[in-house]
């Protein structure tokens, strides 16, 4: 029986956003799942006691900038969930400099909801039992670049220093922007590269 792998969605975004990976993910023998949740009206509150159901069936995750956030903290809060890897795609593990700008703008809390402090705080530090691995993106081209004051290279929306969480099992940087990621064929070479060795195929980040 093929491996089930859960696609769960950043902000703003739908479900239908991950449906390119799941696309390639089913292509390479994986049952893709797509996890749907109200990142504005609904946050961690609804989205993370409703993503812990999923995962109680061995599984791995591909999750995209929220949605990575999201996953650890549903891992982090009920440890033993038999994943065993995780794929991040630029996700603001450490927190996000752009959202907690934003959250201090007149509209800008109301745009990011009930993920508002998610965002903002982004995880401890990983300790759990399942492999962890970033794709992080250097191509500056987003909104967030308004926002987020980066330092360093950044996708965007994220910088990659705030994707730089403690206890990683890999990291790798590719030459995208944040919602690059969700189409972007580097990209997701690397994901099954994760998904069938628990690392990254470092020599192959440059390629096309």
């Amino acid at each position: 029986m093929s491996r089930r792998v859960i696609l769960v969605h950043g902000l703003w975004m739908p479900r239908a956003s991950m449906r390119w990976h799941a696309h390639g993910l089913r292509k390479a023998g994986y049952q893709a799942t797509l996890f749907g949740y109200a990142t504005v009206g609904g946050g961690p509150e609804q989205a993370i006691p409703a993503l812990r159901a999923l995962l109680r069936e061995p599984c791995d995750i591909v999750a995209h900038s929220l949605g990575g956030v999201l996953a650890l903290r549903a891992l982090q809060s009920e440890p033993g969930l038999p994943v065993g890897r995780v794929v991040c795609l630029g996700s603001p593990l450490c927190g996000s400099a752009a959202a907690s700008t934003l959250a201090r703008l007149p509209f800008g809390a109301r745009t990011l909801g009930r993920s508002a402090s998610l965002l903002r705080d982004g995880c401890d530090p990983w300790q759990g039992e399942a492999r962890v691995g970033m794709i992080a993106g250097d191509s500056a081209l987003g909104l967030g670049q308004v926002f987020g004051r980066f330092k360093g290279p950044c996708d965007g929306t994220v910088s990659v220093d705030e994707t730089r969480i403690e206890g990683l099992a890999d990291h790798i940087v590719l030459p995208t922007s944040h919602s690059g990621m969700l189409v972007s064929k580097r990209v997701s070479r690397q994901v099954l590269e994760f998904l069938a060795h628990g690392r990254f195929l470092h020599s192959d980040a440059g390629a096309k």
